[in-house]
């Protein structure tokens, strides 16, 4: 199966691009930009050495579903998605801040509470919580948006406003914002028998307005659970049955492979990489309730730039 790992593009009116861990992003004349999602695939901030096949695919068509789904909530940087892989939007200044938003004590927010802390980007956490508990109410764990090369690093509010990263006229907007389409995943997710446990939104700016940026709601940012189990698993403190990206970091961590200096990528078999690409399938499936297609064609490069350059003429 093809894959798409680097692209090399030369849209009409291009000025600039910038390569992501996922995506490239093609920066065009009159504050526009294409957005490529590829099938590479990373985590731990490590990009891995093989392709998933259609993960760009399942990224980019959940991210424009839920993208105009939540548009009346804040505006968002999408224009058009002429093609299985690609977006067209508003080229936007980003804030150097991912709002990270839990409600669950799941993944990386687990990870800390087990080694010890009760502090998380300066919320408090009760003691004899266990893992997979449901807060009592949602919490904002802040990131540090990293250039390329460095990790994402915890952050509190506080921090946010006291280091001058965001202003606290914006915060509060994107604050508000960030409660609002967790509510709103939250009941999308639950229509199709899902929990959305934790995701992650990112915002910029443009023309002085504030808008939704990125990917929202995909596997690659965000984690569900199954709601018919969750009660009874929780309970007989068993594994959550996961929608997410989280089983590939779980794989990684079981050979060895934490993103730690020293540590080698475990070897990606046909087979590895053949159930990562099904998951990724069966998670659209499951989050969108429709049918996934699969978007097959002789040169997916070719396919792209036709679509693309039909949309922007």
């Amino acid at each position: 199966m093809q894959t798409i790992l680097n692209t090399d593009f030369n849209f009409t009116g291009q000025t600039g691009v910038y390569n992501g861990k996922v995506r490239d992003v093609y920066f065009l004349e009159n504050n526009k930009l294409v957005m490529i999602a590829s099938d590479r695939i990373s985590a731990f901030d490590t990009i891995l050495p093989k392709g998933i096949p259609f993960k760009g695919q399942v990224l980019n068509q959940i991210a424009a579903k839920f993208l105009k789904e939540t548009a009346s909530i804040i505006p968002n940087w999408l224009i058009d998605a002429p093609d299985a892989n690609a977006a067209i939007g508003y080229k936007c200044e980003p804030f150097k801040v991912e709002m990270v938003i839990r409600a669950y004590l799941t993944g990386h927010a687990w990870r800390e509470y087990s080694a010890g802390k009760r502090i998380l980007c300066g919320v408090a956490l009760p003691d004899g919580m266990k893992e997979h508990q449901r807060f009592d109410k949602p919490i904002i764990t802040p990131s540090t948006k990293a250039d390329i090369g460095d990790k994402d690093m915890d952050i509190s509010k506080e921090d946010i406003l006291a280091q001058g990263i965001v202003s606290a006229e914006d915060y509060a907007v994107l604050e508000k914002a960030t409660y609002a389409l967790f509510a709103k995943g939250t009941e999308m997710a639950a229509d199709k028998g899902l929990i959305l446990v934790d995701t992650k939104y990112e915002f910029g700016k443009v023309d002085g307005q504030i808008r939704l940026i990125d990917e929202i709601h995909t596997p690659d940012s965000s984690r569900y659970f199954y709601a018919d189990t969750y009660e009874e698993n929780l309970a007989q403190d068993l594994p959550q049955k996961q929608l997410s990206k989280e089983f590939v970091r779980e794989w990684l961590i079981e050979n060895g492979f934490q993103g730690k200096p020293g540590q080698i990528v475990p070897e990606m078999t046909p087979a590895i990489v053949a159930s990562i690409s099904e998951r990724y399938i069966e998670l659209y499936e499951h989050i969108t309730g429709e049918k996934f297609l699969k978007e097959e064609s002789g040169n997916i490069h070719d396919r792209i730039l036709v679509n693309v350059e039909k949309a922007l003429n």
